[in-house]
């Protein structure tokens, strides 16, 4: 892909917005369609309509029938999806070039006229992905861990939403929800690859989206559910009960928001602690004491606010083993976040995750899509490495001490017994008086056609 690849962007009358990137040599684009919708601008009485309504869009539009749609894009040799998390919705495509504006045709009728028919079938099919992740330990420890961070405030609950309001919602409130969610302004047309902006543009002025366009940047219309009164940050421990053969364990708490320039320094810092196979996390808790096959940091960033986090799964007996190399980890962690080998080697294997995953057409597409639908400049790809070499000690110091200090960082579990849980804890807690109890949904992210 040619270092020397532009974006370009327009921003048509109603508000609707069209970046693309043209990247010589490749033959396939990359199609998204980013909605200001997710699940934590709902209200708890509307938990999982967002991820209803993406549900619903290949149900059948005006002019194309459920069977249809998959039929279009099989006959295409591609795959159509969609996504929800919290602060969007996205549904998305990768075809050959001779086949963009079927897709866009077929992709649009699907994001502006869905007919919101068959609803009892896909009702069940939601139902079942609900089931299914109540089912897996991992993924509801997670959404256990959102509920310890955040609270009651929205970025703590479940992407996938409550099986009661997934049974209950109408096809009239879908349709209500729909009309004041998916409207131009809240709408960002993305495409990478083999692709002509101008007819790009041209092809959304045929649709709901349409109207005269000039380029340029638009003011941002996001979903952005921090804007009112912040999370309450308190420290708090969730445990769920359920019979598994581990006890998935995660310590996190207050992030970084999508804008703060510190996310660089996250980024690297997160490589030292365990974001890599030679991460401190990695090495001391499975490499060499064999206390887990799974165990990673993670972070979230939102509008204003952000999650950090780290995860560990682990068999009953080594519950309090692994917890407290966990709880040494962390606290050296603080006093000592990299030496200047690890950061260098973090560094670079920084550098190496974004030039060969932005080396994919699905992966520009979705930098572009993601970057303007959430006011975010798009950063070339030499920007982003500029940013990344510019981290330096000092800045994962202070940011290690902000974010990753194990008394303040909530704690959440499932496994079998809750004692055994917080008797492990006992330690991090140091004398903060965090009480548990049980809580917690399903699904951080949920996917229309099974996929995140």
């Amino acid at each position: 892909m040619s270092a020397q690849s532009e974006h370009r962007l327009t921003t048509l009358d109603s508000g609707a917005r069209v970046v693309s990137e043209r990247i010589p040599g490749v033959r396939s684009a990359a199609l998204g369609f980013w909605i200001a919708a997710g699940s934590a601008a709902e209200g708890e009485e509307q938990a999982g309509i967002t991820h209803l309504v993406e549900h619903m869009l290949f149900r059948g539009t005006e002019r194309f029938g459920s069977e249809e749609i998959d039929q279009i894009f099989d006959g295409m040799g591609a795959e159509v999806n969609a996504g929800t998390d919290k602060e969007a919705t996205t549904l998305y495509t990768r075809v050959l070039d001779r086949h963009l504006a079927r897709a866009f045709d077929v992709m649009a009728d699907m994001v502006f006229r869905p007919r919101f028919g068959e609803l009892e079938t896909e009702r069940e099919v939601v139902l079942e992905e609900i089931a299914m992740y109540e089912d897996d330990p991992q993924d509801r420890v997670f959404d256990l861990l959102g509920r310890a961070v955040f609270g009651a405030h929205p970025l703590g609950r479940a992407v996938i939403g409550r099986a009661e309001v997934v049974g209950a919602t109408t096809a009239e409130q879908l349709s209500a929800f729909h009309a004041a969610r998916y409207v131009p302004e809240r709408i960002v047309i993305a495409a990478a690859g083999s692709v002509d902006h101008d007819e790009l543009v041209a092809m959304a002025r045929s649709t709901p989206a349409g109207g005269a366009g000039t380029a340029g940047d638009a003011p941002p219309a996001r979903c952005d559910v921090s804007a009112g009164t912040p999370p309450d940050f308190e420290r708090r421990v969730r445990f769920l009960q359920k019979d598994t053969e581990q006890y998935h364990v995660c310590l996190g708490g207050a992030g970084l928001a999508r804008d703060d320039e510190r996310r660089f320094a996250l980024r690297v810092l997160e490589g030292v602690l365990g974001a890599t196979s030679s991460s401190r996390l990695f090495v001391e808790v499975r490499e060499r004491r064999g206390l887990a096959y799974a165990v990673f940091c993670f972070s979230s960033l939102f509008a204003r606010t952000g999650e950090v986090g780290v995860y560990l799964g682990t068999r009953p007996d080594n519950v309090v083993s692994a917890l407290d190399v966990v709880g040494c980890e962390l606290q050296r962690f603080v006093a000592e976040p990299a030496t200047a080998a690890e950061l260098e080697r973090s560094r670079e294997n920084l550098k190496g995750r974004v030039v060969l995953s932005l080396e994919s057409t699905a992966a520009r597409m979705a930098h572009l899509g993601g970057a303007v639908l959430h006011g975010q400049p798009i950063l070339s790809v030499e920007e982003l490495i500029e940013r990344i070499e510019a981290v330096q000690l000092a800045d994962v110091k202070r940011l290690a001490a902000e974010l990753y200090a194990p008394r303040s960082l909530s704690l959440a579990a499932v496994g079998r017994d809750e004692r055994v849980f917080l008797d492990a804890i006992e330690p991090l807690a140091d004398g903060t008086g965090a009480s548990a109890s049980p809580a917690g949904d399903s699904a951080a992210v949920a996917g229309g056609r099974g996929s995140a």
